[in-house]
């Protein structure tokens, strides 16, 4: 069996999740090309030396040069800070080497088209880790909702609330700086509903925001003083989609209680879906085909083989979390680089998000509807997605 080799660019949270999504891979999955941890970066030490040795990497460094430059590496996987995203993509593009980057993917429009075109020019394979699309549970959804067993879509409603910013004493990271983050609440959360707007009902064509930020100012992390947020700590806009159908968005990290909430629901002529991250496995079908003697929500719970990757798990009825998400696109994108084809969702979708974003905050700063201006952003949201 061939393998790639991997460098893994970040450490923490999402480094621990793309990691052990390329360890789990092997042993689930048989994609065509099989990953190998080459080399780990990170800036601490202690913790690179600690995630290396957890993780089973053959080698580790803190300079992400050297890693991407490595001649055992062939997928860059970029889960650090928004603010290198851009330099360590082009970079490896130039070297021949694919990129998988997480979201977003860039700190702002001119930026992340600036990256789709380097790839582009460069002849590489990309791709964005928006993980949601790949709960079998969201794949049911598109399909019901491509099958017209919902009839004419006129309404999508996005909620995604957390509240880990909620103490104002939590000293101020690279997530609260626009210089390091591009935005807030906005890039970090909406992306990923923003994300599923379009892969489950179509592009998005105008908007009108609204941004908050309620903790203006947060300790330093070295313990110097106070330092300014200088991004939202919340988001909510309305949206028009090119089809006609309508959108309610909002994200926050300062809901009270609220740690990973997220829900969609999806309104038709003829039915309803509506599905939530904390049961990611059951999605809720509402059909006027019904008898109305029997009609009402439906529990759907997807688990069962004839889904995408379930399969590949469990028996039926054991479900699976968070985690497998990142499996699914690890497989996804392994699978495309095997049988060279582009893996999706490509830069192009991490683009498209991305001017829904620029069109929002712009928005908010006008106080005004404004469309969102797709330019370099691709794929027509009535291609099929990869199975």
């Amino acid at each position: 069996m061939k393998e790639i080799g991997v460098a893994v660019i970040g450490t923490r949270f999402m480094g621990r999740a793309h990691a052990n999504a390329y360890r789990q891979v092997r042993a689930f999955f048989d994609p065509p090309l099989l990953p190998r941890l080459a080399v780990a970066c990170g800036r601490d030490e202690g913790n690179l030396e600690e995630f290396s040795r957890r993780f089973g990497f053959d080698h580790v460094t803190v300079d992400w040069e050297e890693a991407v430059a490595r001649d055992d590496v062939g997928l860059v996987d970029i889960s650090c800070s928004n603010d290198l995203h851009a330099e360590i993509a082009e970079a490896a593009a130039r070297l021949g080497k694919a990129v998988f980057c997480e979201k977003p993917l860039a700190r702002d429009l001119p930026e992340a088209e600036r990256m789709l075109r380097t790839v582009e020019e460069a002849g590489v394979p990309h791709m964005v880790c928006f993980n949601y699309r790949f709960f079998p549970a969201i794949r049911l959804a598109r399909e019901l909702i491509r099958e017209g067993a919902l009839g004419e879509i006129r309404q999508f409603h996005a909620l995604y609330l957390q509240d880990w910013g909620l103490d104002p004493n939590l000293p101020r990271s690279w997530r609260m700086v626009k210089e390091l983050a591009g935005s807030g609440a906005l890039g970090d959360t909406a992306v990923h509903i923003v994300d599923l707007a379009r892969f489950l009902v179509g592009e998005i064509s105008e908007v009108c925001g609204m941004l908050t930020t309620f903790i203006k100012k947060r300790p330093l992390p070295d313990g110097s003083g106070m330092g300014e947020v200088t991004v939202d700590d919340t988001a909510a806009f309305l949206a028009r989609f090119s089809s006609g159908a309508t959108g309610v968005f909002e994200t926050t990290r300062v809901a009270t209680g609220r740690k990973n909430f997220m829900h969609l629901e999806v309104n038709g002529a003829r039915g309803s879906i509506h599905w939530n991250a904390e049961d990611p496995n059951v999605v809720w079908f509402y059909s006027l085909d019904d008898p109305a003697k029997v009609r009402g929500f439906r529990r759907i719970v997807v688990t069962e083989r004839e889904h995408p990757w379930a399969g590949s798990w469990w028996p039926p009825g054991h479900i699976l979390g968070y985690e497998h998400s990142f499996v699914h696109a690890v497989y996804e994108l392994l699978t495309a680089l095997g049988e060279g084809r582009a893996p999706e969702p490509g830069f192009q979708d991490g683009v498209a998000a991305q001017a829904v974003l620029q069109a929002v905050a712009r928005a908010h700063a006008e106080r005004c509807w404004l469309p969102v201006e797709l330019t370099a952003a691709g794929p027509s949201p009535d291609r099929p997605a990869t199975p």
